[in-house]
């Protein structure tokens, strides 16, 4: 059994076509990984770089600890199923599954043992004397994986398996395929376009689009907390409805305007702790989303309790156990792609006809909003920044009540400002008291909610448990601090980046042979930066070769991405100026020039003039600047 790891990983056509770009997973052992998006979203590209079928263009693919970017698919100890079954017509079923076991040598007993164990399994004893001309497309599908598991592989890959199958059969081939990973227990990567399979088999999806990656969760996550548009819109039958509209906040109520359609709502604020300011303005357009089964009926007791809307009926679908019923809220409308059209779920069996104005009642607690622009969720399960009105006032920030002396690296004048304080930046153990309101854990970040001078705060990975009061304070090189939409204190980049080139530089060393010391000519890797050499590992170089071949590698334009805690000021390295020294209060850090790079640098000690940088290489990410693609 084993893990697989994708650290970014790209697929890059030599026309410079990004099939699958910077994609980055790591899949545990046992698990069920379910790839899916529409077709050309790179999926199927990704899984044929797992199984070798197709060539890394860039990253790293580890299946347990082996790098496997330039090992031959037959010793991946992996074994793929395809769409078409690809069976051999002229072998019996028992022959088609030998067959791989046979070119492998296996002895005659044990390829027998095997075959019938995996007929049994998949309950095709019977036909193993057919050939596959006189079985059912779910029979042939069953010798395909039978073929698979007999090799008893670390990663099972399916691609499409279920796809030439009619519905009925893919319902019974979908529960055949759960059943089949709960008996082998080894990790599965199936490959589909179709939603309903990935909600029903997979412990986390891939939901992917134009080679790229949307959102890695569980069924439930992706269907309850979609990070954007396109996974609301693609995750759950029939489709989420979107309106275009606007929140406008007043007090502690947000009204929702919808466009196009003279109808309002209203919803507490408390739901959109996590929204930015901005997005309260009552002029910056959203997306509202709404599934199907949150709209119902109006009752009476909905007249009370929840939003009710009007919507004139355009037509309705008969399901049995319920009725799809299509309408528009804009009571005036009627086009077919209106962007007032509504979708609901019936189960109360009213008599419901084409043209009838009926109220809809909508859940509040389920809608879904949307940026117009980029389409990100307005509220993410893990915000990303706090958004708080402050004063700086004789060296202090002033906000929610509290105050805080600004470090000697933060300068701004006094005045009002808006801070923009991410939710890592909040840290454990300063002299601010909140109350802790609740911790969550979403995905391995725990997100703790506080509340300080009556307003929310949230922080990551700060473990409290809510009700009892915390002490924390800021990281102020994460900060950003605005006025008049301007940022007067902009944060320390997390990263610095150095241009620099791949080259081999050949040397001569001493070695002992046969008890001699002898001169011997050798090469060395390494980086060229502003003007300087730094050998490095092995490991390093086969990581870029790996990526780019040789040839490439050494005439390839590349940046050096680095931490501030992963240079040193050394004797010797790369030649730069430090321009200014920088105290954070807890941290110290000198901003230097090197070339035409700015690089940020932890250290204990204030420089000033040239001094020398050494970076750690096996730290450092290397991105290749042509394709912009992230080699380490």
């Amino acid at each position: 059994m084993a893990e697989v790891s994708l650290k970014h990983i790209y697929k890059v056509y030599p026309n410079g076509t990004k099939a699958v770009n910077d994609f980055n997973m790591q899949i545990e052992d046992k698990e069920f990984i379910v790839f899916v998006g529409p077709s050309g979203c790179g999926k199927s590209t990704t899984l044929r770089m797992i199984a070798g079928l197709e060539d890394v263009s860039a990253g790293e693919l580890k299946i347990g600890d082996l790098v496997v970017n330039d090992v031959e698919p037959k010793d991946r100890d992996i074994a793929m199923v395809f769409q078409n079954y690809a069976l051999y017509p002229h072998m019996t079923v028992y022959e088609n599954i030998a067959f791989g076991l046979r070119l492998r040598k296996l002895s005659k007993e044990e390829i027998h043992k095997r075959v019938v164990e995996a007929a049994d399994i998949l309950g095709i004893t019977e036909y193993l004397g057919k050939k596959p001309k006189e079985m059912s497309g779910g029979q042939r599908q069953r010798v395909a994986l039978g073929r698979a598991i007999v090799r008893e592989p670390k990663v099972m890959l399916l691609d499409e398996p279920l796809s030439n199958l009619d519905a009925k059969l893919r319902t019974q081939m979908r529960a055949e395929i759960s059943k089949l990973h709960s008996k082998l227990q080894t990790t599965f990567i199936y490959v589909t376009h179709d939603q309903v399979e990935a909600m029903t088999m997979g412990t986390r999806i891939v939901v992917m689009k134009d080679g790229f990656v949307q959102q890695i969760d569980t069924p439930k996550n992706l269907y309850n907390y979609p990070e954007n548009k396109f996974v609301a819109s693609f995750i759950g039958t029939p489709q989420m409805n979107f309106f275009e509209g606007t929140l406008c906040k007043t007090g502690e109520e947000v009204i929702i305007k919808f466009d196009y359609a003279n109808v309002e709502i209203k919803v507490p604020y408390s739901m959109l702790y996590k929204a930015k300011p901005a997005y309260l303005d009552g002029k910056t357009k959203v997306y509202i989303g709404l599934r199907a089964e949150d709209i119902s009926l109006a009752s009476e007791e909905d007249n009370n309790k929840k939003a009710v809307i009007k919507a004139v009926v355009s037509h309705k679908e008969e399901l049995g156990n319920e009725t799809l019923v299509y309408g528009d809220i804009n009571l005036n409308g009627g086009e077919t792609e209106s962007p007032t059209k509504i979708v609901l779920k019936d189960n109360s069996g009213k008599e419901i006809k084409t043209g009838d104005i009926i109220g809809v009642a909508l859940n509040l607690e389920r809608i879904r909003l949307f940026d117009k622009e980029t389409e990100r969720s307005v509220l993410p399960r893990v915000p990303e920044y706090n958004y708080l009105d402050c004063e700086v006032k004789n060296g202090k920030l002033c906000f929610l009540g509290a105050e805080l002396g600004l470090p000697q690296a933060v300068k701004c004048p006094d005045g009002k400002y808006q801070a923009l304080i991410p939710a890592n930046a909040v840290t454990a153990g300063g002299s601010i008291k909140a109350k802790a309101v609740s911790c969550e854990d979403i995905n391995g970040v725990k997100l703790l909610s506080l509340t300080l001078g009556g307003k929310r705060l949230y922080a990551v990975n700060a473990d409290y448990d809510g009700g009892e009061t915390v002490n924390v304070g800021l990281d102020f090189k994460k900060i950003t601090l605005i006025a008049d939409g301007k940022n007067i204190v902009e944060p320390m980049p997390e990263n610095s980046t150095l241009s620099c080139k791949f080259v081999k530089r050949k040397a001569v060393k001493t070695e002992e042979i046969n008890g001699k010391s002898k001169r011997v000519k050798t090469v060395n890797f390494g980086f060229e930066i502003n003007g300087a050499f730094f050998a490095v590992s092995d490991a390093v170089s086969q990581k870029i070769f790996a990526a780019l071949g040789m040839k490439k590698a050494l005439a390839a334009s590349l940046k050096l991405e680095c931490r501030a805690e992963d240079f040193a000021v050394s004797e010797n390295g790369i030649a730069a100026e430090a321009e200014e020294f920088l105290n954070f209060g807890g941290e110290k850090f000198i901003r230097c020039k090197a070339g035409a790079d700015t690089v940020y640098v932890k250290t204990e000690k204030e420089y000033s003039g040239v001094v020398y940088l050494m970076p750690d290489f096996e730290k450092a990410g290397v991105v290749e600047t042509e394709r912009d693609i992230k080699i380490i």
